[in-house]
């Protein structure tokens, strides 16, 4: 008795170099996916993970790319499909918006340009990137967007960052309603605060920063990329494919 091996999934993780990223292209790497991952500016770092991800026996590429230059767009969708058609392939199965940044600003000391550049990214960027893969993305397949436990609860200096992500929750709502007829499934993953380096690192580096979160959470620590990557690649799994157009938290219990 001869059994037949499923196609790999291929994803693309956008700011797949560092961080989050990073973690979650690994993490469906090991679950047998192919990835091509995005980086802006650190092609050594991206080069690192394609390395490791190909020791785990699994395809992947990188690409160069800015998220807050829409007019890159084209040229970006025209190497995946390069990329694909190198593979055998015409589509790919998730699309996973990670790629950002962060600005920690009070709400009156905001400018518009930080303004600008956080919603750029997080909210303009995630749109019209998404829309512009639309025709690669496979009938079934799986968007998932990066949000915040900070869209829940509030912590002083995040308004800007923070309302971004918002809109990026209810963009997720409207993914999920409107591309349903093709059976592709939208969510949101939320983390806590995480050690990254995020901010800076502030999380991982900073003693008061860490235990103040850590204090907030029911888990008594703050979150690290291998509580997050996981999740994600989970959720992009045959068995969560009745999960669509959900705000799915992963904080070990932040402010509860």
């Amino acid at each position: 008795m001869t059994t037949t091996r499923a196609t790999p999934t291929i994803s693309i993780v956008t700011g797949g170099s560092r961080g989050l990223g990073r973690n979650t292209a690994l993490s469906i790497a090991r679950r047998g996916g192919d990835v091509i991952l995005t980086y802006r500016s650190q092609l050594a770092e991206a080069e690192a993970v394609l390395a490791e991800i190909r020791a785990l026996g699994r395809r992947a590429a990188t690409v160069q790319l800015d998220t807050a230059d829409i007019a890159g767009f084209p040229g970006f969708v025209d190497r995946i499909r390069t990329i694909l058609a190198d593979w055998g392939r015409d589509r790919v199965d998730h699309l996973v918006n990670n790629a950002g940044h962060g600005e920690m600003v009070a709400f009156a000391e905001t400018t518009e340009a930080q303004f600008d550049r956080i919603f750029d990214v997080h909210v303009k960027g995630v749109f019209f990137l998404t829309q512009a893969l639309l025709p690669l993305i496979a009938d079934g397949g799986r968007i998932v967007n990066f949000s915040s436990g900070l869209t829940r609860v509030s912590f002083p200096g995040f308004a800007a960052y923070s309302a971004a992500k918002g809109a990026v929750e209810i963009l997720t709502v409207y993914l999920a309603k409107e591309l349903g007829h093709r059976g592709i499934t939208a969510n949101t993953i939320a983390p806590g605060a995480i050690e990254t380096d995020f901010l800076g690192g502030a999380v991982r580096d900073t003693p008061a920063y860490n235990e103040a979160f850590a204090g907030m959470t029911a888990l008594g620590r703050v979150g690290v990329p291998d509580d997050i990557g996981p999740a994600v690649a989970s959720l992009l799994g045959p068995d969560n494919r009745w999960v669509n157009a959900q705000r799915i938290e992963v904080s070990g219990g932040q402010t509860i």
